[in-house]
């Protein structure tokens, strides 16, 4: 089978071997009362990467945008959440909406988005923009300087998930390398920095641990940890997961800038070969590749190239509308396995084209 639905955009495995041993999997008591020397220091190391104060880690973004908006919806606040933004931190607001303003705006569109809290400034309430940092199914990163400059009008607070950036997009992008440098996520790549950025997110895609961090200015971080229900009533990350996150971060700093260019390569090649049968792809240089599927025949598609020996995922686009195909590539994937599947994909667009039912298989 090929596959391309492993979110592992570096390919960083950590086996068992390459971590530092543990004498117990848990401290066997809540993140309040108590850390692991490794917890501060891994969260510490991360803040930097991404240019942010401060980190404080957590077992999952759920739980993190859990105890944020339960913080957050004490205060006089309105929420103005993305459309397209992803779900965790969509059921984070929800938790927020019973008490507190929830209104939406078109993806990306900072220009309505400056309309909709223009209008609404009387109220006197503290404006929450929540996004995503990047949107691996358009393939465009959400405008987060006009963002900021919207929020410092009106002193609230910009809510970042940057899931999809942190390993993968850094600083100094150019034309040749256009993930930039170091790995350290979007704040990395616009090159912006504001205590009024709250950010969230997982090292379980570009780094490949599950486990997430919430970074931001010292004092909102100091301030969430002390208030934060789940560092009470839940357990924190394991020793293990916080182990393997040093040793992404020590692999990251020896040869992430090495992996990000393979990666790069890789998604160049598919996006050529592709190009070279006439199948339109969107994802631009991101690793997640959302083909132009027409006539709503996505499901069949997907359904039909996972008899040929190739899954991919099947998702929602951003805006919600309809299914589409994503290809996840990694840098792991070879040369000869993305030229396999491309193969795969032009035969059956071919066949649906033609109203054909043929499994086709390539030697």
């Amino acid at each position: 089978m090929l596959n391309f639905t492993s979110a592992l955009y570096l390919g960083l495995y950590h086996p068992l071997e390459s971590l530092r041993p543990w004498k117990q999997y848990t401290l066997g008591t809540p993140a309040a009362l108590s850390q692991s020397p490794i917890a501060l220091t891994v969260a510490k190391k991360l803040a930097e990467l991404q240019g942010l104060q401060r980190a404080t880690l957590g077992s999952s973004t759920f739980h993190l945008f859990w105890d944020l908006f339960g913080i957050l919806a004490k205060k006089n606040i309105a929420i103005y959440l993305d459309k397209g933004a992803y779900p965790i931190a969509k059921w984070g607001v929800e938790r927020a909406a019973a008490s507190v303003s929830v209104k939406t705006f078109r993806h990306h569109d900072s220009n309505l988005l400056r309309k909709q809290i223009h209008r609404a400034r009387k109220t006197g309430k503290r404006p929450i923009i929540v996004t995503d940092g990047f949107c691996p199914i358009c393939g465009t990163a959400a405008p987060l300087a006009d963002y900021l400059t919207i929020i410092r009008q009106f002193g609230g607070y910009l809510v970042i998930d940057d899931t999809q950036a942190l390993g993968i997009l850094g600083c100094d992008p150019t034309a040749h390398n256009p993930y930039g440098l170091g790995g350290g996520g979007s704040l990395q790549w616009h090159d912006i920095q504001d205590p009024c950025i709250i950010n969230i997110s997982s090292m379980a895609k570009g780094f490949g641990v599950p486990i997430a961090a919430l970074s931001g200015s010292d004092k909102f971080v100091r301030q969430f940890e002390a208030d934060s229900d789940t560092r009470v009533h839940s357990s924190p990350p394991s020793i293990a997961d916080i182990h393997a996150a040093e040793h992404a971060l020590k692999v990251n700093r020896a040869k992430g800038d090495i992996l990000r260019k393979r990666l790069a390569r890789n998604v160049t090649q598919f996006s050529n070969y592709l190009h070279d049968v006439d199948i339109r792809n969107q994802g631009g240089f991101f690793p997640v590749q959302v083909l132009s599927v027409l006539k709503n025949n996505a499901e069949h598609i997907h359904k039909r190239l996972r008899q040929c020996g190739l899954a991919t995922v099947l998702q929602q686009s951003c805006a919600g509308q309809k299914p589409c195909i994503s290809f996840v590539i990694t840098a792991r994937h070879e040369a000869d396995r993305i030229d396999n599947a491309v193969y795969v994909v032009n035969r059956v667009f071919s066949e649906v084209e033609n109203d054909a039912c043929i499994i086709v298989s390539r030697n």
